[in-house]
């Protein structure tokens, strides 16, 4: 006997949406029917297992209704026979930071792979190794604990300080004063990040192919450009340093620009400089407020810091120039000072082209005043009350 395709289809589908007892009632009907011989033909045909058809018959005949025990169905969890597992790992965890054995830093490291976890099961918590699940399950129980393995997060930066709003009323007015002012010239300072001259890709287009390292490696030399902006006129003068573009290389930059440009503006007696609060010329930089001040006394010119706030050095309109700098030589490679030099010559802001020079000495890092050299230079400043970090004015002592 044989069943045709259509029943099998029926009694298959029937027999798949029913679980458990159902299942079984559903399945003893059907070989029933079949009469003499239904269980082999239902194996055969139907796929279904004689055991429980035999089940579901004797809760047919009888009425009883054997009882589904799912859950003790497989391998039980280690918990079962380790009850304290869970709060162990727990523990271990918890208080998985240690001081640096050698002492030398207050750093703390902390391990937590599921390796270390179970060797420390049996170090701390006595734990035969045979009766210790293997790395993988405990991976899984530290995961439904909620330790799972996160990357190192940054901070969320501030948005904005304080005294943020001030500072740009205070710009404003600054920068306004010195455009209309022709005895007031303003001048937008900044470093750009650091170059480095190899065969890099920096992720830009090109027509003709040009193949790159494959690796990102560490050169032996670096360029990092200084440049000085002047707003009103669109002129840009970029300084590259092979050495650290330190305060003293800025405030070199900025020596020789004015040496180069001064004769051009003899009424402006005062330098408006729009820069970065950053580490290497922010207003309390013992080497850089010192080579200001020289600066100032040397040329008998006044100058009047005004100063970016903290995320928003974007506004400092130089970093308009080093963005289409960076466009402009992405799609090439940059592996000595005078390609570097090439591209930045080459490129142009509003139709005009930078004047660029390299600077071949050698600036050390450090440099900085005592304090009481400092006190004293102090003296010097009119900072604006409210904002003293981010706007000074130095005098020329021959204007004191």
């Amino acid at each position: 006997m044989q069943l045709i395709d259509s029943l099998k289809e029926i009694f298959k589908t029937g027999a798949n949406s029913l679980k458990g007892h159902a299942r079984r009632i559903f399945m003893a009907k059907v070989v029933k029917e079949l009469g003499k011989g239904g269980q082999r033909l239902a194996e055969t045909e139907l796929g279904w297992n004689r055991t429980t058809i035999r089940k579901g018959t004797k809760e047919l005949e009888s009425g009883l209704t054997c009882l589904d025990n799912f859950s003790a169905r497989g391998r039980k969890k280690a918990e079962d026979h380790l009850p304290n597992l869970r709060n162990d790992i727990k523990s271990i965890v918890d208080s998985q930071s240690q001081t640096d054995p050698s002492f030398k830093t207050n750093r703390l490291y902390r391990r937590i792979s599921s390796e270390e976890i179970r060797q420390q099961l049996m170090i701390q918590k006595d734990y035969d190794e045979q009766e210790l699940p293997c790395e993988e399950t405990i991976r899984r129980k530290l995961n439904e604990l909620g330790y799972h393995p996160k990357k190192v997060r940054k901070c969320q930066p501030l948005k904005k300080i304080p005294e943020t709003e001030a500072i740009f009323e205070q710009l404003a007015q600054t920068n306004k004063e010195a455009d209309t002012d022709e005895t007031m010239l303003r001048v937008s300072i900044d470093a750009k990040a650091v170059v480095l001259l190899d065969w890099l890709s920096r992720g830009g287009y090109n027509r003709v192919e040009i193949k790159a390292l494959d690796h990102d490696f560490h050169p032996d030399e670096t360029v990092t450009p200084v440049s000085l902006f002047l707003p009103q006129y669109d002129e840009t003068y970029i300084f590259l340093t092979t050495s650290n573009a330190t305060n003293d290389f800025i405030v070199d930059c900025l020596n020789d620009f004015w040496e180069t440009v001064n004769h051009r503006f003899p009424l402006v007696k005062t330098l408006v400089i729009n820069q970065d609060n950053g580490p290497d010329c922010n207003s309390h930089r013992t080497q850089f407020m010192k080579r200001a001040t020289e600066f100032s006394d040397e040329w008998g010119i006044t100058m009047k810091n005004a100063y970016y706030p903290p995320y928003h050095s974007k506004y400092n309109p130089v970093e308009r120039v080093w963005g289409i700098l960076e466009n402009y030589w992405a799609g090439d490679i940059l592996d000595t000072v005078e390609t570097v030099k090439k591209f930045a010559q080459n490129m142009t802001y509003n139709g005009i082209h930078p004047v660029v020079k390299v600077v071949r000495e050698t600036y050390n890092k450090g440099v900085k005043l005592t304090k009481k050299a400092m006190n004293e230079l102090e003296k010097r400043f009119e900072r604006k009350p409210g904002l003293e970090k981010w706007f000074v004015r130095i005098v020329p002592v021959s204007l004191e």
